[in-house]
C-alpha cells in the first residue's frame, strides 16, 4: 500500500513540475501586443500588381503557439487562385481588344455571351 502512494505522490509531482515547465516557457495566457500598422513580416511588391505567385510564396512566421499550417496554406491558395483565374480573364479580354482594334471582324464573343444579350450592371 505504500508503494502506491509513493507511486501517486510521485506523478503528481512530475505532473506538476511538467505543468510548471510548460507554463514558464509557454507563458501564462498573456496577450501579445498589437503589430505595428506600418510594419508587416510578410511583403508584397509595391511597383506592380499582386500575381498568384506572390501570394503563394508568402510565409508566415511561426512562434510557439504557433498556427495551423495547413489552414493558412488553403486560405492563401483561395486568393492565389482568384488571382490566377482574374489574370487569364484580362489576358483574353486584353487579346480581344487588340484583335477588334486591329480590324478583326472575326472576333469571337466573350465566353458566356449570347447573341444579342447585354449585361447592364
Amino acid at each position: 500500500m505504500l508503494s502506491v502512494a509513493v507511486f501517486v505522490l510521485t506523478v503528481l509531482v512530475v505532473g506538476a513540475l511538467v505543468f510548471l515547465a510548460g507554463a514558464l516557457l509557454l507563458g501564462r495566457g498573456e496577450t501579445q501586443p498589437p503589430a505595428d500598422l506600418d510594419r508587416s513580416p510578410v511583403e508584397l511588391p509595391d511597383d506592380r500588381p499582386v500575381t498568384a505567385d506572390d501570394v503563394r510564396g508568402l510565409r508566415i512566421s511561426v512562434t510557439a503557439r504557433g498556427y495551423r499550417m495547413t489552414e493558412v496554406d488553403w486560405l492563401l491558395e483561395q486568393p492565389a487562385q482568384t488571382l490566377e483565374e482574374r489574370d487569364a480573364e484580362l489576358a483574353d479580354l486584353r487579346a480581344r481588344v487588340a484583335a477588334a482594334g486591329s480590324g478583326g471582324d472575326d472576333v469571337p464573343p466573350a465566353p458566356g455571351a449570347e447573341d444579342g444579350a447585354h449585361a447592364d450592371a
